[in-house]
């Protein structure tokens, strides 16, 4: 089964809400995955990257601007990373490291979050080298919510799939992912690269 509700809908009210929402299934679920070929994920993002995205956000939907709001409940869901009591599997496209959110110094900051938290023990994070071969073809990005469902976030909505066969899919495609995604001191390789490449910009 899928289904789907217009971002313009679901932030009537603004970004808060809706982020209470993400709040709640991250307190809920105690091991997701994640897959992000072009952005980070939104449970690492530091408190500058994830202002500019929820900026963008309500001014391309046109949607009430809570911004201070929204990011605060976003900083609040990241607890999840510390508390002991979740995990979750992540792989960044070495897109994600690169795709500008806010311009150098933001970026800098962002890397340096990555490689200071690449290492929690409630974190398992990977990254897709743009030159690795991959068994699977190209996809967006998607999030597993434990064994109940899978969503995706489009331009116009977000969608949830729940259908068992479509899921144990998307369970194949995520394995495919990780087993072509560097991690570990490779990926730690890739961040410094991409840190590198922010600090001269």
């Amino acid at each position: 089964m899928t289904s789907s509700v217009p971002w313009q809908q679901r932030l009537s009210t603004g970004t808060e809400d809706i982020q209470d929402e993400v709040i709640r299934w991250y307190q809920q679920t105690r091991h997701g995955k994640g897959y992000v070929p072009d952005m980070i994920w939104g449970t690492l993002q530091t408190e500058a990257y994830a202002t500019v995205i929820l900026r963008r956000v309500v001014d391309f939907l046109e949607v009430p601007d809570d911004v201070p709001a929204g990011v605060a409940k976003r900083m609040e869901r990241q607890q999840v990373l510390y508390n002991g009591e979740h995990h979750y599997d992540v792989i960044l496209g070495e897109q994600a490291l690169y795709t500008n959110v806010g311009g150098p110094e933001v970026m800098h900051g962002q890397m340096e979050r990555l490689l200071r938290d690449i290492d929690l023990p409630s974190l398992t994070l990977g990254v897709l080298a743009a030159t690795a071969e991959l068994s699977v073809v190209p996809m967006p990005g998607f999030n597993t919510r434990g064994d109940d469902s899978v969503h995706y976030e489009l331009v116009s909505s977000g969608v949830d799939i729940t259908d068992p066969d479509e899921l144990a899919l998307h369970d194949k495609a995520f394995n495919a992912l990780s087993s072509a995604a560097s991690y570990g001191d490779a990926a730690k390789e890739l961040i410094g690269k991409a840190l590198a490449f922010w600090n001269n910009e």
